[in-house]
């Protein structure tokens, strides 16, 4: 049976979708607050970690407290998966931005109300239950939100400059992360570590609500993305049934069409958030607990730490456009590999310009992920599917990398080695450096599916000559290729003596 090709229509200068700049303002704002306030409350909650312990699992000793605690900082990874299947059904439904509004409503409340948990001496075993149950709306909710933020930016941002938008999304986790750790520092100060055991550590997570009114207005306001909006303009051209059923997903297409898209996506996740992890939520920790320094100066150090990675994060992500994502993956997983070790003897020197310097080259290499994470992830799947696919693998990966604070606090107090997190680093490091090799670059081409986007109309011709440009040169390869085969089929022909030409 021939099947026959749809014939393709010549991409023109009005198939070019140019972007507003207010509105990719308002966009990466509106994403990036959200995406601030889901890291506030992890900066928040690792940091505050040792006291949550001895307020929700006062029985137990330092170490046991330790884990316990953040034990159920990793527990609502479990329920990701759900929330990502969940609302990435929705947003690819009914369009991204409804969906983020209702997931930044769920998360504020979540989060604001774990300042109102009684403690263990008021309601036993209520408050880590109540406090259990907060941290798994947060996690539903967090399902969606980090994808959907993320196709959001990367949607609305013009092809060229891509990378660059991308990486203000991860500029506001780590602008979220100072925050919550910065106002934990500061209410410490101020009120005293006994005052701050008793009520004080409740304050930060009031915070949630407010940050979650000005984020649920700023995404109200915003209008749908240029490329959602073009697949639902060709569904009302093609099909007004399937129109008003809404855009269909099949998860058999996305796991049979598009595995290698999921399988890049969950090894540049994991590579990503381990080392995230490992560094913003474990280190404070271990760096009280293990390492025996006063809770104040260790998140004094992750603090000034954070802070260096949010003049890295832009720079990153603007390079980016210039050489592609893929090589960033190859150098902080090779990093990684090399210099988990070094690392982490700096850390535990004793000194405290080394103790610094360690932590400096970890979130140097973190940088080289996060810098590159939102604008390479929605690039893997098409329009249609874009939404599902990426929530169903992203957070599946996340349900490993949440483990993170869990798995290498208990290895410590199991082996005695404060080396382990570095062994920890290591094996990831080798995920990461198998997902460079597999993914393609996607720098400076347009999503899957949707048409070319540019910021001006200026850059819209360039996009538009360089289009031809490239036809040009796969017709020039075809050409040759046919002249080589043509050359290889005579030879043939010649040695048989009853084929004639």
């Amino acid at each position: 049976m021939i099947r026959r090709r749809k014939k393709l229509t010549p991409i023109t200068l009005s198939d070019v979708t140019i972007i507003d700049d207010a509105k990719l303002r308002k966009a990466i704002t509106a994403a990036s607050l959200g995406n601030a306030m889901e890291w506030f409350d992890f900066g928040v909650y690792g940091f505050v970690a040792y006291a949550l312990g001895k307020v929700f699992f006062p029985g137990a000793d330092p170490g046991v407290q330790m884990i316990a605690a953040l034990a159920t900082f990793s527990v609502p990874f479990l329920i990701r998966p759900l929330g990502g299947l969940f609302f990435g059904m929705l947003g690819d439904k009914y369009g991204r931005q409804s969906i983020l509004s209702i997931t930044i409503v769920i998360m504020s409340l979540s989060t604001f109300c774990i300042g109102l948990i009684p403690s263990y001496a008021s309601i036993g075993l209520w408050a880590p239950a109540l406090l259990l149950l907060c941290k798994m709306a947060q996690g539903f909710s967090v399902g969606g939100e980090y994808t959907g933020a993320s196709i959001f930016v990367a949607e609305y941002s013009p092809d060229r400059k891509r990378g660059f938008m991308g990486s203000w999304l991860d500029f506001g986790s780590i602008a979220g992360f100072v925050l919550g750790a910065g106002l934990v520092v500061l209410i410490s100060a101020i009120v005293g570590e006994e005052n701050f055991l008793a009520w004080g550590w409740r304050l930060p997570f009031f915070l949630a609500l407010p940050l979650g009114i000005i984020g649920l207005y700023l995404r109200h306001a915003l209008e749908e993305t240029p490329a959602f909006q073009q697949h639902v303009d060709k569904l009302e051209q093609g099909d007004r049934q399937g129109l008003q059923e809404g855009p269909k997903v099949s998860f058999k297409e996305i796991a049979t069409k598009h595995w290698r898209g999921l399988l890049v996506c969950v090894g540049l996740v994991i590579s990503t958030n381990v080392t995230y992890y490992m560094l913003l939520t474990y280190m404070p920790s271990y760096l009280s607990h293990n390492l025996h320094y006063s809770e104040d100066h260790g998140v004094l150090i992750i603090i000034a730490i954070m802070i260096g990675m949010l003049f890295v994060q832009p720079v990153i992500g603007l390079v980016s456009d210039r050489i592609g994502r893929r090589p960033f993956i190859f150098c902080g997983s090779i990093a990684l590999l090399i210099l988990a070790i070094p690392c982490f003897m700096l850390i535990n020197s004793g000194v405290i310009g080394l103790i610094f310097a360690g932590l400096l080259i970890l979130a140097v290499i973190l940088n080289c992920f996060t810098g590159v994470m939102a604008s390479s992830l929605p690039a893997m799947f098409p329009t249609h599917i874009r939404y599902s696919a990426l929530a169903s693998a992203f957070n599946i990966s996340v349900l490993v990398a949440g483990l993170t604070p869990t798995v290498a606090a208990w290895l410590v107090e199991t082996t005695n080695d404060l080396m382990m997190p570095a062994y920890y680093l290591m094996v990831i490091a080798v995920i990461g450096f198998i997902t460079a090799l597999t993914m393609k670059e996607t720098a400076n081409r347009p999503l899957k599916g949707a048409t070319p986007a540019a910021s001006d109309i200026q850059e819209a011709k360039e996009i538009l000559r360089e289009h031809h440009d490239n036809i040009e040169h796969k017709i020039d390869d075809i050409d040759e290729e046919i002249a080589r085969l043509q050359l290889q089929r005579q030879n043939l022909v010649d040695q048989h003596p009853r084929i004639n030409n």
